[in-house]
């Protein structure tokens, strides 16, 4: 596994908060490394088994070998003992809200996508998503279900690059939002959350959003609540 600490974005400095953001790689095509594999829980192992492609079954072992590591540096434990838990819905209450660590105030988000995998820690409530590059028919698919303004910058956009990286920036800001307040990607979320689609996020209150910079190819993003 090849994983490398980023650069915060300067979005993200604040006095009172400490953001943590790694970047990681599957390597090469294969199974997963054993010394991953071992550091995942029953529950993690048989989400991986249910992958069926090898590219993306390794992705998934490496990505969460990569959380459990940093959490344990961090936390001073065992990775392989950490047991996680979720926090209830932001929307029904139910458990199956953001992914958490009992007794513990360090927050983290996970997201991977094609080969890379990204990872933000922080001292307060944090999502972090990472996506590779969209093709125009499954913009045309998504660009209806975001804010309407969203959905009119895109429509305004030729197909190509630019229309392409713009939805990227959109969603990625979007999801990591919606992960960090624990909404998840519900249809209201989605429409309701103005984000933008241009070089400088919409600013949401209560919240630091910001854009990742992500090898070629990727689109990127972190939201960190700004009060704990």
């Amino acid at each position: 596994m090849e994983a490398r600490r980023l650069n915060v974005p300067p979005g993200l400095h604040r006095p009172s908060t400490d953001v943590e953001l790694w970047l990681a790689g599957a390597g090469v095509a294969g199974e997963p490394s054993p010394d991953d594999l071992a550091l995942l829980d029953a529950d993690e192992q048989t989400r991986a088994a249910r992958l069926h492609r090898p590219a993306d079954r390794r992705l998934y072992v490496t990505a969460h070998a990569l959380l459990r590591r940093l959490l344990g540096t961090r936390l001073d434990r065992d990775p392989a003992a950490l047991r996680f838990v979720r926090e209830p819905c932001a929307g029904c209450g139910a458990p199956h809200g953001r992914p958490a660590l009992p007794g513990t105030p360090l927050h983290f988000s996970l997201s991977h996508s094609g080969e890379c995998a990204l990872v933000g820690l922080a001292d307060r409530p944090l999502g972090v998503d990472l996506e590779a590059l969209a093709d125009d028919a499954l913009i045309d698919d998504l660009s209806a279900s975001l804010h309407p303004r969203e959905h009119t910058e895109l429509s305004a956009l030729p197909p190509g690059p630019p229309r392409t990286t713009a939805f990227a920036r959109c969603w990625t800001r979007k999801e990591a939002y919606l992960k960090g307040t624990g909404a998840g990607l519900t249809g209201e979320g989605l429409r309701d959350s103005l984000v933008g689609t241009g070089p400088i996020p919409h600013p949401l209150p209560g919240w630091a959003l910001t854009d990742v910079h992500l090898p070629e190819g990727y689109a990127g993003a972190c939201a960190v609540r700004l009060t704990a």
